[in-house]
């Protein structure tokens, strides 16, 4: 009797597998495909377009780790995500207000789209020199070229999001007695948060590009400058390095920035 109870009630259960391994099972996929992505990029350097201006694999990774040694690039991948999550935050901050604001008000709303209309047409890219002249080649530059590439994204989304709530819902609330502001707490937001969570998913991957190109111009250490110091001198191996980092840097950032969506904001419905 106790042992069947045992098994009723214990902690580990035949056949029950535990949260970690069906953690590693599901990540499976994922190193297969970049597994899949460098044997194809081990081919096409090797036999298809043999050539020093396009490196194997292999000689990207000797330079990556020769460069983790002397700590040129773990330097680099920090100024680039210091930059990154300053600006993307302080964009998301800004943006998710203005977009509850343009959605949920007209007056707002037609004071507020010729702004953000004309300037989500402007590429962060165009405003590199603007940013140089206002705020220098230091820090602020960087960060004011983040948010610019981050606030309109999330404000069309989170727009979006608040025009798109079925008025059966906000009339049913009005109709139980609810005040303005429990309708925006218990009606909009939530139906509104899976917009603003998809916005920020969006903006996250302008981030990552428009950090390199300011780096570019104007910066004494990132991943841009990585990449143009390569182009200078010719350093292959080092570009390619600045671009492997980008990119793994980048899918991790999505895997956890969706981790935490469906953790702490899965009662939203996020989509995936």
């Amino acid at each position: 009797m106790s042992n069947k109870s045992a098994t009723i009630s214990g902690v580990a259960r035949p056949g029950r597998k535990a949260p970690w391994w069906d953690s590693i099972v599901g990540g499976v996929p994922y190193l297969f495909g970049f597994l899949i992505l460098f044997v194809l990029w081990h081919i096409a350097a090797t036999y298809m377009m043999k050539s020093v201006l396009f490196p194997p694999p292999l000689s990207v990774l000797k330079a990556a780790l020769q460069m983790i040694r002397d700590g040129s690039l773990l330097a680099a991948i920090s100024a680039s995500l210091v930059r990154i999550a300053i600006g993307f935050f302080c964009g998301v901050a800004l943006g998710v207000p203005i977009g509850l604001a343009i959605g949920n008000f007209s007056l707002v709303r037609k004071l507020l789209e010729p702004w953000t209309e004309f300037f989500r047409f402007v590429p962060p890219t165009a405003m590199i020199t603007v940013a140089v002249i206002w705020f220098g080649i230091g820090e602020g530059s960087k960060v004011f070229l983040i948010i610019y590439a981050t606030i309109f994204i999330v404000i069309l989304s989170t727009a979006a999001g608040v025009t798109s709530i079925a008025p059966n819902k906000v009339r049913a609330a009005q109709t139980l007695g609810a005040s303005p502001r429990q309708i925006f707490v218990y009606v909009s937001l939530p139906a509104t948060m899976p917009f603003i969570l998809t916005g920020m998913r969006l903006a996250m991957a302008n981030s990552f590009m428009t950090v390199v190109a300011a780096e570019m111009v104007a910066a004494q250490e990132g991943l841009g400058v990585m990449i143009w110091t390569g182009r200078l001198f010719m350093l292959v191996d080092q570009i390619f390095t600045a671009l492997l980092a980008l990119g793994l840097l980048g899918f991790a950032a999505d895997r956890l920035f969706r981790y935490g969506i469906f953790k702490f904001a899965g009662q939203y419905e996020p989509v995936a």
